[in-house]
């Protein structure tokens, strides 16, 4: 029997959509929630420390803190091919924690990052035992975006 976790992490990470036709187009930032939801079989090793789990949600967070939260969490998300973003981020000096990406920083493609980067990792530590089910990514507290391979 398979069974399905999630677990997640918020930051507040600044960015902007520049072809946006409305107000997404100006510098911004929100309070993101970034969640994993992992499946796989309970451990049923007697007497192991995750019997009965999935897997530690501990072990869950320390990967989504280490390659969304950390790299994300104060940053500012800027695309390749957005100039004038990039000069921004560029004007505030060599301490701004600028993450450029080779796409708009949507919801969407960010659900699609993520899930690609907690997905190796999953992948590394845990062979095929864990699968990544889904990527969810909340902008806003309405707002919501799910990538699922």
């Amino acid at each position: 029997m398979t069974t399905t976790i999630r677990r997640w992490v918020e930051t507040d990470t600044g960015h902007r959509v520049p072809n946006h036709a409305s107000k997404c187009a100006h510098l911004h930032g929100h309070r993101y929630r970034f969640e994993a939801e992992v499946s796989g079989e309970l451990v049923t090793t007697s007497g192991a420390s995750d019997e009965g789990m999935v897997v530690d949600f501990g072990d869950i967070s320390r990967i989504l803190n280490e390659h969304v939260h950390d790299v994300v969490d104060h940053a500012f998300l800027v695309h390749e091919e957005d100039e004038a973003g990039r000069a921004a981020c560029a004007a505030m000096g060599d301490g701004h924690r600028t993450v450029v990406l080779p796409f708009p920083p949507t919801a969407e493609h960010l659900a699609a990052w993520c899930f690609h980067r907690v997905d190796a990792e999953l992948r590394a530590a845990y062979g095929n035992r864990l699968t990544l089910v889904a990527f969810h990514v909340r902008e806003t507290p309405k707002s919501w975006a799910t990538y699922r391979p």
